[in-house]
């Protein structure tokens, strides 16, 4: 019995017509639960919004974006295993992770599966320092942080004795070490070094060495939730001395969590996006939508954005090529302003800003404006 044959013209257009175009998978990875899930929500929203946007508007060279989000946990090992996960279901593009210490093993994973990674919150050096052709970040680094701290403190609080605490985690610890050195390197020994274990919830002990010691600044290195119970235990203990602290306590939850311990906090992060010219428009959008888009939400908007304007750019999907081009310089515009990266990945001008908590919230402030009294919480 003869099989019937197709028509012609029927499998002429089987043979010839172009293979429908899929969707671009791209992963993005945060601590979704745990401690840190009030930051990993910050580079949800602001990925899921960016994706929407950009498909809004036809997507990437006609093709529409799809993300996979994936809870790391803010967890090395954890971070691996969602790293392996995305190389097998096949993504183009990573944005993430949210801490240092899940972006550095993960980039691992990626760099060996040819897979670009875009970071918009690790600030650790070694991610790109160490890093392989594939990482990027859009914050600055923690040595830039900490000297910008360290050049602060020893400015505005001249003479006071200085205690570092921070918890044991790599990225807080990285951060703290590197106030210190900076310290160091202006022949100032802290009078106090001392970490404690992510999780920890009892700070009287902790808070006794920092009394002991004299100390009138903490420069304090952790997530906000023992950042919070810290606080609130050194205000207890009757102590004024200066919380300074680097971007993780650049948001609502710290005071949420530390209460009227959190005013006069001092945090360094780079610009609150939110008062750019460029982000009004979305800001509002994000506020009709009951969601304030702080911290690194708009960053990880603008992560997304450096991965569509690499892929215009370049006319591919292809890691190597879209690694090329961020890295080469090139600057484009992103809603939190023009952005390029130098060869390592890194912000080509990164920018320290200051944030004071007042009356539990924080605003950006003048360093050259803070003076003591210590606790004073005037902007």
């Amino acid at each position: 019995m003869k099989r019937a044959r197709l028509p012609l013209l029927l499998l002429t257009l089987l043979v010839s017509a172009p293979p429908a175009f899929a969707d671009i998978l791209i992963g993005a990875a945060a601590p979704l639960s745990g401690p840190n899930a009030a930051l990993g929500e910050q580079l949800r929203r602001g990925v899921q919004r960016a994706v929407d946007d950009i498909n809004a508007t036809g997507g990437i060279r006609g093709e529409k974006l799809t993300v996979q989000f994936a809870d790391d946990g803010c967890d090395p090992r954890k971070a691996v295993d969602v790293a392996t996960g995305f190389v097998s279901a096949g993504i183009k593009a990573v944005v993430g992770h949210y801490c240092s210490g899940a972006s550095i093993p993960a980039s691992k994973v990626y760099q060996k599966a040819g897979i670009v990674q875009i970071s918009p919150a690790s600030t650790n050096t070694k991610f790109t320092d160490e890093g392989g052709w594939n990482v990027v970040r859009l914050v600055p680094r923690d040595d830039a942080q900490a000297a910008a701290a360290a050049a602060l403190v020893l400015d505005r609080f001249a003479g006071q004795k200085i205690a570092v605490v921070s918890d044991q985690s790599p990225a807080f610890t990285a951060l703290a070490e590197a106030f210190a050195t900076s310290l160091q390197q202006k022949g100032i020994t802290p009078a106090l070094q001392q970490s404690f274990k992510p999780g920890t919830k009892d700070f009287a002990t902790l808070v006794k060495q920092v009394k002991d010691s004299g100390a009138g600044v903490v420069y304090l290195s952790g997530s906000y939730v023992e950042s919070g119970l810290f606080a609130r235990a050194l205000r207890a203990a009757g102590s004024q001395a200066q919380i300074v602290s680097g971007d993780s306590l650049v948001t609502e939850d710290y005071g949420n969590q530390a209460k009227d311990a959190a005013n006069g906090t001092l945090s360094s992060f780079t610009y609150d996006a939110r008062k750019f010219p460029t982000a009004q428009g979305l800001v509002q959008r994000f506020r009709d939508a009951d969601q304030n888009p702080e911290g690194f939400t708009l960053y990880a908007y603008a992560a997304v954005q450096a991965l569509a304007a690499a892929a215009e750019a370049t006319g591919t999907l292809d890691s190597t090529r879209l690694a090329e081009w961020l890295r080469g310089g090139n600057r484009f515009d992103t809603v939190v302003g023009p952005v390029s990266f130098d060869a390592k990945g890194d912000l080509g001008n990164p920018a320290i800003a200051w944030f004071k908590w007042i009356d539990g919230r924080y605003v950006e402030v003048d360093p050259k404006t803070l003076v003591p009294p210590i606790l004073d919480t005037t902007p």
